[in-house]
């Protein structure tokens, strides 16, 4: 067997990238080389750029990503656009193997009924903007009084609790100033979340539940009514 190292480009430096990387380096014990390629300016993916500044115990998960970046056999490469900045056959032709860990990039398209009307936003377009994604915008018109997130997920939950909460209780959380300066002018009073299904079928944790009792301007009122 061959002492050169294993050269590998991983695409994607969010948390499934990272940990593949990880992985790699321990599985050939330490004999590879990989290019860990991001399009962002910055690493860890959604840890970094989907998760609600309101959960820092979850944002923590960063410093184990942080030490897996350090290893020697790993180099990151930020700011690298595939196809455009460089092609897969090009990568193809450069190293012994490609691994695509790029996850979820963007909404899914709604096929839904007015859902291209205007005020209908992807929950990921709202995140993308209160976690400072530099791919969102950075403003958001947050002038509605009363707000409908369709979905009872965690994303569907954590949308729903950022509108609710004051830009003052966010203030002291990560938030970039520009997400503060829209946040602290959200007019929205109440935010009816809908679920397709009944209770039993929701898809959002106890824990995401209970987070928005945490906030003194939150009163969650579970509706008797059948839409």
């Amino acid at each position: 067997m061959s002492d050169k190292p294993l050269n590998v480009a991983v695409i994607g430096a969010g948390p499934a990238g990272i940990y593949a990387s990880d992985i790699l380096v321990k599985k050939t014990g330490g004999n590879v080389r990989i290019d860990l390629i991001e399009q962002m300016p910055a690493p860890f993916g959604l840890i970094r750029y989907g998760v609600a500044p309101d959960h820092p115990r979850i944002k923590g998960i960063i410093k184990s990503l942080h030490r897996v970046l350090d290893t020697e056999q790993i180099r990151l490469l930020t700011n690298v656009h595939i196809g455009r900045d460089i092609t897969v056959d090009e990568l193809q032709q450069h190293y012994d193997a490609v691994i695509f860990a790029t996850g979820a990039v963007g909404d899914r398209h709604r096929e839904i009924p007015g859902a291209q009307l205007q005020g209908v936003h992807g929950a990921g377009e709202f995140v993308g903007f209160y976690d400072g994604n530099p791919r969102f915008e950075r403003e958001w018109d947050l002038s509605a009084s009363e707000v409908a997130v369709i979905g009872v997920g965690n994303v569907g939950l954590d949308v729903s609790r950022i509108l609710a909460k004051t830009g003052d209780e966010l203030k002291v959380t990560e938030i970039a100033d520009n997400v503060y300066d829209s946040l602290a002018q959200n007019k929205a009073e109440t935010v009816r979340v809908f679920g397709r299904r009944g209770p039993a079928q929701a898809k959002f944790t106890p824990q995401e539940l209970k987070e928005l009792d945490h906030s003194e301007n939150i009163n969650v009122v579970v509706s008797p009514r059948r839409y």
